[in-house]
């Protein structure tokens, strides 16, 4: 692919990374004289050291023939005419980093996908880790629910039940589905039927509308989500 990078910042340089070890051809665009003179000498990729909101710059940066864009400044307004220029110039991709949560909206509209600040998703994580220990992994989807991975321990109401038992019995309701279930650390993800029995040591990728609140995580055996 033909990738057109925006920003060698801390979330570009890595992207960077990535990208060139993939075997892509990119091109990166850096307005900061030494951050564009460390990707050129740390990565295989041409590095313009120019102002990427002028037409001109993504023109010579080879928009027009480029596979994707991505922007990653650290300004939410630079990133959307970044990315405005990109659809003139018909880039098929165009990604852009968004830094405050109020603008997604704003990028969705102008037809733009997005990623919310690794950093913040970081800090959420390590939020989560500390208030919700049990929760290994989580995905936020709208407002409340999550699609999350947990273990089921020794003593859940719901160990050696079916699925079809479990939800006879209450303890999954219409608001939580189970995705998927690695049993052993081995083969393929078992996938949950009606049949289906959870076991001690499952762990499951469950999704709740709810999100993992400590009543559903009180299912898998995890009372010390608890506050």
């Amino acid at each position: 692919m033909y990738i057109v990078i925006v920003g060698a910042g801390d979330i570009g340089t890595p992207l960077i990374e990535i990208a060139t070890v993939g075997g892509n051809e990119v091109v990166v665009i850096e307005r900061d004289e030494k951050r564009a003179e460390r990707a050129a000498s740390q990565y295989d990729c041409l590095v313009l050291q120019d102002d990427a909101t002028v037409k001109e710059t993504l023109e010579e940066a080879g928009a027009p023939r480029a596979d994707a864009l991505i922007s990653t400044t650290d300004q939410d307004a630079t990133n959307i005419m970044i990315c405005l220029l990109a659809q003139e110039l018909e880039v098929p991709e165009v990604v852009s980093v968004v830094h405050n949560p109020e603008h997604m909206s704003l990028f969705r509209q102008i037809g733009v996908n997005t990623m919310e600040n690794p950093q913040r998703l970081i800090a959420e994580h390590l939020y989560r880790a500390v208030k919700r220990p049990s929760i290994v992994d989580f995905m936020r989807i709208g407002e409340a629910a999550e699609v999350f991975e947990i273990r089921v321990n020794r003593g859940a109401p719901i160990a050696g039940l079916t699925l079809s038992d479990a939800a006879a019995e209450g303890f999954i309701g219409g608001d939580m589905l189970i995705v998927a279930i690695e049993r052993d650390g081995e083969g393929e993800p078992i996938t949950p039927r009606g049949s289906t029995q959870l076991q001690v040591d499952d762990f499951l990728t469950v999704y709740s509308a709810t999100g993992a609140t400590p009543e559903v995580t009180d299912v898998f055996g995890h009372e010390e989500d608890h506050d």
